[in-house]
């Protein structure tokens, strides 16, 4: 099993329906049924909305820094055993304030993870775009001082109607401050999105990216800049972004020689984590030893912070992963 880094995780995405079945229980959250397999026949979706829609009603089992600690702490043992020697967290502070949730409860649980995980993590904190841009100024001002606790923002939720230049003053003020800057675009928006990102809210990273494909000028800049686009090839099956794994541009990407990263985005609903990715794409699309070696490669390269010090702390850093060719040597048991 290669090694790689991780750079498109939402670790509410990662709520696996026995953990949900677990924590509702300890907080006394009722549910339709306690029934993991019940609560997993659930995860068919049609498009974006219907995932979220879920997603959301899930979250409610997430009250405490013990809960927030034991997600992470489960997706990190995940990652350790499926390569995983980096990874970059994705997390959504809208979705649990909004229920009441303190953001100390969500930073002391997320944070106390990262500092025991079996995988050197780091955290960016995500705005939810429908939630628009007021909402996502206020909460950024609010985690100010947590400064210390993540790396970067991000940008995500449902894309088609919320185009990045609506957040262009808070990516601003998450610039002045030194945090690093992802957003979603080019999964459900089209190539103007990305164009936006990158444009508009100096993004370093792009999340998804794979409709940027639809415009050659797009694509030319996209390489010539060596601008890493954080791809989840599961994902996008599951939410009809494309009809097949057989069917996804990926390989055209690789091809066209931009910096792709293979992710798992919200794997405890769209059906595997990150080697389940790479496994897919050697079986449904003939990928090979080479181009999988590449794109964990692009990953690390990709990556906000150089090395992997011991204790679970991630340093933010301008440039390129310093330990890229000793962990593609290294092998993962």
């Amino acid at each position: 099993m290669r090694p790689k880094a991780e750079l498109h995780l939402h670790i509410e995405g990662t709520l696996e329906p026995e953990l949900v079945v677990e924590l509702a229980r300890r907080n006394r959250v009722d549910l339709p049924s306690f029934d993991p397999e019940v609560i997993r026949a659930r995860y068919s979706f049609t498009d974006l909305r219907s995932f979220l829609d879920v997603y959301y009603e899930n979250l409610a089992v997430l009250r405490t820094e013990a809960d927030f600690y034991d997600l992470a702490t489960a997706y990190l043992r995940r990652a350790a055993g499926q390569g995983v020697r980096h990874a970059e967290i994705f997390f959504d502070p809208q979705a649990h304030l909004s229920r009441g949730v303190p953001l100390e409860v969500v930073f002391g649980g997320l944070s106390e993870a990262v500092r025991d995980g079996e995988v050197p993590a780091a955290l960016i904190l995500c705005f939810l775009r429908d939630r628009g841009a007021e909402e996502a100024e206020e909460v950024l001002r609010a985690a100010l001082p947590y400064r210390d606790l993540f790396i970067g923002v991000g940008l995500d939720s449902a894309e088609v109607g919320y185009p990045p230049s609506l957040f262009r003053r808070v990516f601003d003020i998450a610039a002045s401050e030194g945090l690093r800057r992802v957003a979603h675009a080019g999964e459900e928006g089209g190539p103007d999105y990305v164009w936006e990102a990158l444009d508009i809210l100096r993004v370093e990273r792009v999340d998804h990216g794979i409709r940027a494909m639809e415009d050659p000028r797009l694509v030319a800049r996209l390489r010539d800049e060596r601008i890493p686009l954080t791809v989840c090839p599961l994902s996008n099956v599951r939410l009809r972004a494309v009809p097949s794994l057989r069917d996804h541009i990926l390989p055209a990407m690789l091809d066209e020689g931009l910096v792709v990263t293979v992710n798992s985005d919200d794997p405890a609903y769209f059906g595997g984590y990150v080697e389940d990715n790479y496994e897919a794409l050697r079986r449904e699309l003939g990928m090979t030893e080479e181009q999988l070696d590449r794109i964990a490669r692009n990953s690390f390269e990709a990556a906000f912070v150089r090395g992997t010090e011991s204790g679970g702390g991630a340093h933010p850093a301008g440039g390129p992963h310093d330990c890229v060719d000793q962990l593609m040597r290294t092998e993962v048991s």
